[in-house]
């Protein structure tokens, strides 16, 4: 099986208040932080949106702040004919208050551009995301962009994926939900510190590890009108990410999982010191 074979750059973008103006009026007052710093990675990405472009609108906290950063630029008239594919109802209300004309995937099918954050992103930018339960609108939009652009902070790098000890999910249909997850247990039968459960309504997947309570309530139903079947790997996963998600999508009644491998274009960090770095992939096969 040929794999993708990555190179990662990293740019590193300085403080701006590390730099010292030459005149400095006496009498002016200290200037906000927010007019010295560098921009933030929300900022950063948001840049790459031109006029006439499509835009894939990502879904969570992180995206929320891209989100309105467009509406504002559509506003002040700084950009022109942008159209918008929401990743999520949440994202299509987001983005519908924000000012951002909206389509779909039937109307645009190419997507110029799509900006999301992400739950985990290992060292060649292979991404876990759909830890809020829109992992398959966010595939399918973003699978579809020429560029794929992810705004994250320096706590979601990992040295392989699930290795912060968090979920990956796995969208399935709610008929026979249990042989379905009977089905991903057996898959990964004999895995150490593997374990999966059934999300359910109260359950915050960001939040949490694995636990056996909340068993007995209703389960989570994503925008789709599909459950979420939550894996945790207590040492992440190891071996071929591409066979582990062709075994995954085999299982009859899994529709998608988090894994989202080869797709990002840009990854955009946040570190606690205050910098941005860009880390980009170029891929030399499989034409990713």
């Amino acid at each position: 099986m040929q794999t993708a074979c990555t190179r990662t750059v990293d740019v590193a973008i300085p403080l701006l208040h590390h730099l010292k103006p030459d005149l400095e009026p006496a009498a002016s007052p200290s200037p906000s932080p927010l007019a010295t710093m560098a921009p933030s990675q929300d900022e950063r990405a948001v840049e790459l949106v031109e006029s006439g472009m499509v835009i894939g609108l990502g879904t969570g906290s992180t995206a929320a702040h891209a989100l309105d950063r467009i509406g504002d630029l559509i506003r002040s008239g700084a950009l022109r004919d942008v159209v918008g594919i929401p990743t999520s109802e949440w994202a299509a209300a987001r983005a519908a208050a924000a000012g951002i004309p909206l389509s779909d995937l039937n109307a645009h099918p190419v997507v110029d551009l799509s900006i999301d954050g992400a739950d985990e992103v290992d060292p060649a930018l292979n991404l876990v995301k759909g830890r809020g339960g829109s992992l398959l609108r966010e595939k399918m939009v973003e699978g579809a962009s020429r560029r794929f652009v992810v705004i994250v902070d320096d706590s979601k790098l990992v040295p392989r994926l699930a290795a912060s000890g968090l979920a990956v999910p796995v969208e399935i249909i709610p008929f026979g939900w249990a042989l379905t997850l009977h089905r991903l247990q057996s898959l990964f039968d004999g895995v150490p510190g593997f374990n999966l459960r059934l999300r359910t309504a109260s359950i915050n997947a960001k939040a949490t590890t694995f636990d056996e309570n909340g068993s007995d309530l209703e389960p989570f139903v994503t925008d789709n009108k599909n459950y979420i079947a939550d894996l945790f790997f207590e040492n992440g996963i190891h071996g071929d990410l591409r066979v582990i998600s062709d075994a995954i999508l085999r299982i009859t009644g899994v529709v998608e999982h988090g894994l989202f491998l080869g797709l990002a274009s840009s990854v955009v960090v946040a570190h606690k010191d205050g910098a941005v770095v860009v880390k980009d992939k170029e891929a030399t096969s499989n034409g990713i």
